[in-house]
């Protein structure tokens, strides 16, 4: 049974409850979301014994499940919750949100993993830095389109620098648009990055394939979707290709865990490497 303290209830209801409901679900995505994100029936009998409004029965699933489940999905509600924030340009208006939550997760047990310096990084940082880099990216939101994939491109360059990843900005060679590169260990990568108000498609992912293609046979690639990328996108996509994916939800899982940016990218190349698949979600790394 998780260990949540009544104070502790009182923070998940204000990052996740309001009036019974829960966020934007409808009871059919609700039950969606705890099926594909934890493999829970949230519309278990059991979870009825307080109530059948959405907001109850998450509170009741939170009482009575252990704490590791508890985290779990607690990550996955508050990465939810950052996605439709971003994607609607707001600002944060809970005071200290962030802070509440990590300090809910560390109560529950959640020990953030060691950062692991690389070569040419400054050392490990502090987690005053990682709420710092997630503030930075949520910021983005708020602008237009087109300043958005520019600020998006530059806080890249300033995420892998930070990481000692050696990034290099967008470049054009041959009339092609290479949105930057860096060095993982001693591998180059070239780099992909979009931030729309979709999800990628198939399509995105050939065209950026190909350029890593026409490379050098070492040159391998990573295309970050800050929205994600379709369902159907990444079975067509197919296994076996030079290039790792990255989304907005595995940011904000690795700065909420202090995650070193290069520890999160080398688990994804070696289960990338192990399986074929291009893309495996960080919360499901460590």
């Amino acid at each position: 049974m998780a260990t949540i303290r009544s104070l502790d209830m009182m923070t998940v209801d204000d990052l996740f409850i309001k009036d019974g409901y829960v966020l934007n679900f409808s009871d059919a995505t609700f039950a969606r979301f705890f099926a594909e994100e934890l493999n829970v029936n949230i519309n278990a009998e059991k979870y009825y014994a307080e109530g059948g409004s959405k907001g109850k029965r998450l509170r009741y699933f939170f009482r009575t499940e252990d704490n590791a489940l508890a985290i779990k999905a607690l990550k996955a509600l508050w990465n939810y919750r950052e996605m439709l924030r971003t994607r609607a340009g707001e600002e944060e208006k809970l005071p200290n949100a962030q802070p509440r939550f990590l300090e809910l997760l560390a109560r529950l047990g959640d020990v953030p993993a060691p950062i692991k310096p690389q070569p040419g990084a400054s050392g490990a940082i502090d987690c005053v830095r990682y709420v710092e880099l997630q503030t930075e990216l949520v910021a983005l939101g708020a602008m237009s389109a087109q300043a958005r994939g520019f600020g998006f491109e530059k806080y890249l360059k300033r995420l892998f620098d930070v990481f000692g990843l050696e990034a290099r900005s967008a470049f054009r060679l041959g009339g092609e648009q290479i949105d930057g590169s860096f060095l993982l260990g001693e591998e180059t990568y070239l780099l992909e990055a979009k931030w729309q108000n979709e999800r990628t498609g198939i399509g995105d992912l050939h065209a950026f394939h190909g350029k890593v293609e026409q490379k050098a046979a070492w040159a391998r690639g990573l295309f970050i979707s800050y929205i994600g990328f379709s369902d159907q996108a990444l079975q067509a996509f197919g296994r076996g290709k030079r290039v790792i994916c990255l989304d907005g939800a595995d940011l904000a899982e690795a700065f909420s865990r202090e995650l070193a940016l290069s520890e999160v990218l080398s688990r994804k190349v070696r289960r990338a490497a192990e399986t074929g698949v291009a893309f495996v979600r960080v919360r499901d790394l460590f």
